[in-house]
């Protein structure tokens, strides 16, 4: 019987869920040093520059000049303002919280996707749907200590609507770009409309401690670059309905990530509430939708 992974497929998938699960903790660390737009800029100058290098070596083809603003609006939402408030979130929520709250993204996008592309839910769909609402709200609860929702989490929970309508946008344009394509002109536009945030970078950049300089490089060139480029080579090896299942293995290496490096430990209504709303992803996604998003699409932004 042929195995499904081969060896190399399955290296690849490992380095993309754990790049794509430290970069919480990694941002946590970041913080430290650096205010949350300046670590999005800096963390993403180092991958833009990083994905030129890998795009002249494999002659990316240029988009056309009609779907620039489609992009630039896709850009500015799924990378701009994702980053800059996933950034501003994590300088009250633990970084394993934050994997949590972003892993209902799918639900967002199915939901987002049956309005605006006509996909329907099954009342499966609907159930886990609710399902991880309630799980999303317990985690924003617990994070509030006290009987009021954390701002900081719902700010998060913002990010991850808005990278759910980047994914959805996105469904236009993948028949015409591969999504390394596609994901490398979202990176470098959106780091073009990050810039507007940078009064004061180079000064944070010049008094920012070492291990906040160094996690900054680490996030721009592996979560950011490194992980889409593995994750790349999943999918043009692996069926995508298989391997995008493995995603939602990131929240639990992000916990277990950030229990090392940072030895930050989740509060245990948000581990319950996590529980909920990975559970209601899992319902929507093998129960809940007769024509959902592709799991190409859908894995591209499951993650920091």
């Amino acid at each position: 019987m042929k195995a499904l992974f081969t060896t190399r497929v399955l290296l690849a998938l490992l380095v993309t869920v754990v790049f794509w699960a430290s970069a919480f903790a990694g941002i946590r660390v970041g913080l430290q040093g650096y205010p949350p737009a300046h670590l999005a800029i800096l963390r993403f100058v180092v991958a833009s520059l990083v994905l030129a290098i890998y795009a002249a070596l494999s002659h990316f083809r240029l988009p056309h000049r009609r779907d620039l603003p489609g992009i630039a609006i896709a850009s500015l939402l799924g990378i701009t303002f994702y980053n800059i408030a996933l950034n501003y979130g994590e300088t009250k929520v633990p970084a394993g919280t934050a994997s949590l709250l972003i892993a209902s993204t799918p639900i967002w996008t199915a939901l987002i996707a049956s309005r605006a592309l006509k996909e329907r839910l099954r009342p499966w769909g609907w159930g886990g749907s609710l399902l991880s609402f309630v799980g999303a709200g317990i985690i924003a609860l617990s994070e509030g200590h006290g009987v009021y929702f954390s701002k900081h989490a719902l700010i998060i929970m913002a990010a991850s609507c808005c990278s759910a309508i980047y994914i959805v946008m996105q469904k236009h344009y993948l028949s015409r770009y591969s999504a390394l394509e596609f994901t490398a002109y979202s990176i470098w536009m959106g780091t073009l409309l990050m810039l507007p945030f940078g009064p004061g970078m180079f000064h944070s950049l010049a008094t920012a401690p070492l291990p906040s300089t160094l996690a900054v490089v680490y996030l721009g060139i592996f979560p950011a670059a490194m992980a889409y480029l593995a994750w790349g080579y999943v999918l043009s090896h692996a069926p995508a309905s298989r391997t995008v299942s493995l995603l939602y293995l990131i929240p639990v290496f992000a916990i277990f990530i950030a229990w090392i490096w940072l030895g930050e430990i989740p509060e245990p209504l948000s581990l319950l509430g996590g529980a909920l709303a990975l559970a209601g992803v899992l319902v929507v996604n093998l129960m809940g939708r007769s024509a959902g998003v592709p799991a190409t699409t859908v894995a591209l932004k499951t993650a920091a």
